[in-house]
């Protein structure tokens, strides 16, 4: 009897999973990490490489080490099409205004993934988020902002016992925080961003260092989700 727990393509399951890594990680890696990381041999993880690379998925640098290629944004743009075209502006300008990395998150799964994400053009340091970077929506600011618009009821099961009243303080306050939960001595602050018929989503910044109130920055993002909210659903 086969095993229904097993991937039906083992190849293409493995694939995706080098996707994923790369977009969790924090910067390029080599062919030996990424073998690694996947529990598989250094030729196995080359060879579906290659065929990601001839997709142009994955690039190599000139010293081999691997990043995600330009086609995934062209095939990120797809996703959610109307809700990346009308957030970028606001994205954008939040970005700009506050000198902090501004992005859109969206509940995938047990997941919250950055579906679009904007640096500013004006700063002396800010912190990297590609789009397509994850992590258990039960850390981090977004996570707790999406979860605001999830019942208890559906979220993972092993959703830590303290979270429970830290998502309940958010929806209170309409706005959630994080330090050093997804990333060490990063900080960031998000808002729910609810749109009928489109899964849970947030919008959020991070950043090293600012000057600026946690509240003040959130009163920021939801100018930002009202208009979001109001172009998309008329």
């Amino acid at each position: 009897m086969p095993d229904v727990t097993s991937p039906a393509s083992q190849t293409l399951s493995r694939g995706i999973r080098i996707l994923e890594v790369l977009a969790d990680a924090r910067g390029p890696l080599t062919i030996d990490e990424i073998a690694t990381r996947l529990g598989v041999h250094r030729s196995i993880a080359y060879r579906l490489l290659r065929t990601l690379e001839d997709h142009r998925l994955v690039a190599r640098d000139a010293a081999g080490a691997v990043t995600l290629g330009a086609r995934m944004a062209a095939l990120a743009a797809g996703v959610a099409h109307d809700l990346q075209a009308e957030a970028l502006p606001e994205l954008t300008a939040i970005a700009n205004e506050l000198g902090m990395t501004c992005f859109l998150a969206v509940l995938d799964g047990d997941d919250c993934i950055t579906l679009a994400s904007i640096e500013p053009r004006h700063a002396v340091a800010s912190v990297a988020q590609r789009p397509g970077a994850r992590h258990p929506v039960t850390v981090g600011a977004p996570g707790k902002a999406i979860l605001t618009q999830v019942p208890f009821a559906q979220w993972p099961a092993d959703a830590p016992a303290a979270l429970r009243a830290d998502v309940e303080a958010a929806t209170a306050r309409g706005w959630a925080t994080s330090h050093d939960e997804v990333i060490p001595t990063v900080q960031s602050v998000a808002v729910p961003l609810p749109l009928r018929g489109q899964r849970p989503a947030a919008i959020a910044v991070v950043h090293v260092a600012t000057d600026l109130d946690d509240a003040d920055i959130a009163e920021r993002l939801q100018r930002s989700a009202a208009l979001i909210r109001e172009s998309l659903e008329g």
